[in-house]
């Protein structure tokens, strides 16, 4: 696909997109018929209701609103919810659980489908773990794990730099798997094989931290 949209999000505590991910997003998402979120908590069914009434209004309060909203989870028909993501707008994995997101989708093979789609795709926190080819959950494993393969972009949300444990990790791991370490209320946009940061991103390889904007990013998409 020569161009479609994808952000990865770490997460926004204050339940707002900052400024400039709302301008990124209104630019991109001028087509809004249908948005789509996918849950990383299958089984949650009110949690997963109250999330996706409150990401929703996050939308709406920047400017973006929606002609209508769904959340998928386990009470959604396969058939059902690969119409759904046909005829999306734009794709939210939610955040929670990323391997019983991961294992949902492909369950359901709804991987495919999103892999597919010419929809925008925003993930944040586990979803937007799992968009990445390498995956990697610090919280379950040390070890990466293929993830939906959108982009070759490994992300750990939710990252403080005054975390040395979380940081002495990272950092090995980077030895074989170069690492985008964001912090909260940042972004990353990938589109038509360019990408950009917002926010604060650090980038982690070979046993080494700096900036994003220092270290320079290869993709493959």
């Amino acid at each position: 696909m020569d161009y479609r949209l994808l952000g990865f999000f770490s997460g926004f505590p204050s339940h707002s997109f900052p400024r400039d991910v709302a301008e990124r997003l209104r630019e991109e998402l001028t087509q809004r018929d249908s948005l789509i979120f996918v849950s990383a908590w299958p089984a949650e069914h009110a949690k997963n209701d109250r999330d996706a009434v409150g990401m929703h209004g996050m939308f709406d309060e920047a400017g973006l609103p929606f002609a209508q909203y769904h959340v998928i989870d386990d009470r959604t028909e396969p058939s059902h919810a690969a119409r759904l993501i046909h005829e999306a707008s734009c794709v939210f994995l939610m955040g929670g659980h990323p391997g019983l997101q991961l294992r949902f989708l492909r369950e359901t093979g709804l991987d495919v489908i999103i892999r597919e789609t010419p929809a925008v795709v925003l993930g944040v926190s586990a979803g937007a773990i799992n968009m990445a080819r390498r995956s990697l959950d610090t919280k379950e494993s040390p070890v990466p794990y293929e993830g939906l393969g959108l982009a070759d972009i490994t992300v750990k949300p939710h990252f403080e730099l005054e975390n040395r444990q979380v940081l002495s990790t990272l950092l090995r791991i980077s030895m074989d798997l170069p690492i985008c370490a964001m912090e909260d209320d940042s972004a990353i946009f990938v589109a038509g094989g360019r990408i950009s940061g917002m926010g604060q991103i650090h980038w982690i390889h070979k046993g080494k931290i700096c900036p994003l904007r220092q270290g320079g990013l290869s993709l493959r998409l």
